[in-house]
């Protein structure tokens, strides 16, 4: 009884996939993730983080305003960089679109949420 092998289970960590596959120092693949966020009630908000730099986030957010007839922004993070913001759940609107024009490679987006 002095030495216990009992294994304490530990909460679960519904993010520790993403931490993991972040924290590969080595991986050369550069993912595009499409979140979404729930606000309030039936409302939400898609969120599109890790396109590359030259690209014009501008341009990009006005061609999906006018394809999907949503509201967006661009938002400054200091963490993540610059984040494009739409209203709605357009996550696989984005990642068609993203494909289609060419941005983006199917196999480098990842579409998260419910």
């Amino acid at each position: 009884m002095s030495e216990l092998d009992v294994q304490i289970p530990s909460a679960f960590d519904p993010f520790a996939e993403a931490n993991a596959e972040d924290s590969g120092a080595g991986s050369t693949k550069e993912y595009v993730h499409v979140r979404i966020q729930q606000r309030n009630g039936r409302k939400s908000l898609t969120t599109v983080q890790g396109l590359k730099k030259e690209f014009s986030y501008n341009k990009i957010l006005k061609d999906l305003k006018r394809e999907f007839c949503c509201n967006g922004t661009v938002v400054q993070d200091p963490e993540l960089g610059q984040v494009i913001q739409l209203q709605g759940d357009q996550r696989k609107n984005v990642s068609n679109f993203l494909i289609q024009a060419g941005i983006v490679k199917k196999e480098h987006i990842k579409i998260h949420g419910f």
